[in-house]
């Protein structure tokens, strides 16, 4: 299991959340989602100006096991997507905090991050899951 970076916020379904500032947040999902998960084959995609809401399905990743809806941390306006991950979907697999980041969101309500879990309490969460 990698660190948890501090500078990411989490949701309780394994999605995080980075401030970017200009209100944009980058959204992927944890190195454990992609360790539950498997080996990624496929990675559906937001479009770039889809409307997405707090708390819903915006992205969908796919393994050789499941196929698990990537929820987002904020409502607001898809800007930007990980193109790369259409022909390299592994990426999430080896980068998971990094490069295989999913979408970015410009946040309608950015205080619903402040309803996100800080790493310490998300780690928290792993171990109770653990357990």
């Amino acid at each position: 299991m990698s660190e948890i970076p501090g500078d990411l916020k989490f949701l309780k379904s394994h999605e995080w959340a980075r401030v970017e500032g200009n209100g944009r947040v980058t959204v992927g999902i944890s190195d454990h989602a992609q360790g539950l998960l498997g080996d990624l084959v496929y990675v559906e995609l937001p479009n770039v100006g889809d409307t997405v809401q707090a708390g819903n399905g915006a992205a969908v990743v796919e393994s050789v096991k499941a196929a698990s809806d990537v929820y987002s941390p904020v409502s607001g306006k898809v800007v930007e997507v990980n193109s790369a991950l259409s022909d390299k979907p592994e990426t999430i697999n080896e980068d998971a905090y990094g490069d295989g980041w999913i979408f970015v969101v410009e946040a309608s309500e950015p205080e619903q991050l402040n309803e996100l879990l800080s790493p310490d309490d998300y780690a928290e969460l792993l171990d109770d899951d653990a357990h």
